[in-house]
């Protein structure tokens, strides 16, 4: 196992996916209980039955799963321990991989923060809105730049970010708490600390203004704010919002799609610093097989060599 280690660090991968290899090969080897060289075909099938009636494995984990044993083969195969790779030809059907979004990078999100807070805050002209609708733009500047700030660090979901309360925030513990869902967990998420100061100030200062325009109590976090033409609202939906907010983050980075892709880079990223396991509980997944769909997609090299030894 110490030789298919190096073969995989060799490769150039990241940590979290040379671990989730290993992991992969280790379960099998434990599973399988003799000696490789034995292995066929049908032993695979039954042990890729075996994730998935005993082990209730989606069809993405058992597809990683059948590529980590098939690299493992072919390490062998390449070192000549075996004759043949057993899991030629085999695929796993429904597993398609989402989507791939273009990944930011924790740099790249750090400056999207500050540039939106440079643009659509302090420095935002606001004379061509009328005077008596520019305290609610004041209040929906500094929200708005709340709301992209805990999306852009904490990864959070639009969905999530309509759901938190103040009191979800301890800004003593510097963390947020994301309340769990049908398909989420719940996670108490670290603050970064240049958000705590701005967070304590939005909380004492700026929210309380918003009940002005807004007539029903409420102790969720970020407040709707009533529409042109309106003095008060009792609407609790942000999507409007969060749709302007989509808007003005496009006019600032041209490869922004939506906040899943951000979402998706805040993942990738604590795949890589925080290992996978730590990953899944920032991100709320319920199960790690989702979290793997965000593993770096760095397997290329070992596509290559899987290609020249196994052709067809």
């Amino acid at each position: 196992m110490q030789e298919f280690t190096e073969y995989l660090q060799s490769k150039n991968l990241a940590n979290a996916t040379q671990s989730i290899y290993l992991r992969y090969i280790n379960d099998f080897l434990n599973w399988y209980e003799k000696d490789p060289i034995n292995c066929t075909k049908k032993d695979i099938l039954n042990y890729l039955a075996h994730l998935k009636n005993k082990k209730q494995h989606e069809n993405i984990t058992r597809r990683n799963t059948l590529l980590a044993i098939n690299h493992y083969f072919t390490f062998l195969l390449k070192t000549e321990a075996v004759i043949r790779n057993p899991t030629t030809f085999l695929k796993i059907r429904g597993a398609n991989k989402k989507k791939l979004y273009n990944i930011f990078t924790h740099e790249e999100l750090t400056q999207l923060t500050d540039d939106y807070y440079h643009h659509f805050v302090r420095n935002y002209n606001d004379n061509h809105i009328p005077k008596n609708q520019r305290k609610q733009s004041f209040l929906s500047k500094e929200r708005n730049y709340l709301m992209l700030s805990l999306l852009l660090n904490q990864g959070v979901t639009t969905r999530e970010l309509q759901k938190i309360n103040v009191e979800d925030l301890d800004l003593i513990k510097a963390t947020v708490k994301i309340t769990g869902a049908k398909k989420s967990n719940e996670r108490n998420i670290p603050l970064n600390a240049s958000q705590i100061g701005s967070l304590m100030h939005y909380t004492n200062q700026i929210r309380p203004q918003f009940f002005e325009f807004y007539n029903i109590e409420s102790n969720q976090l970020f407040l709707a704010l009533p529409e042109a033409g309106r003095t008060q609202t009792q609407s609790t939906d942000l999507m409007g919002v969060i749709k302007n907010l989509t808007k003005q983050v496009k006019t600032l980075e041209s490869n922004f799609l939506n906040f899943k892709q951000i979402r998706a880079s805040v993942i990738t990223h604590w795949i890589k610093t925080t290992g996978l396991r730590k990953a899944q509980y920032f991100a709320g997944h319920k199960y790690i097989s989702s979290t793997e769909n965000y593993l770096p997609n760095d397997l290329q090299s070992l596509t290559e060599d899987i290609t020249k030894f196994n052709p067809f």
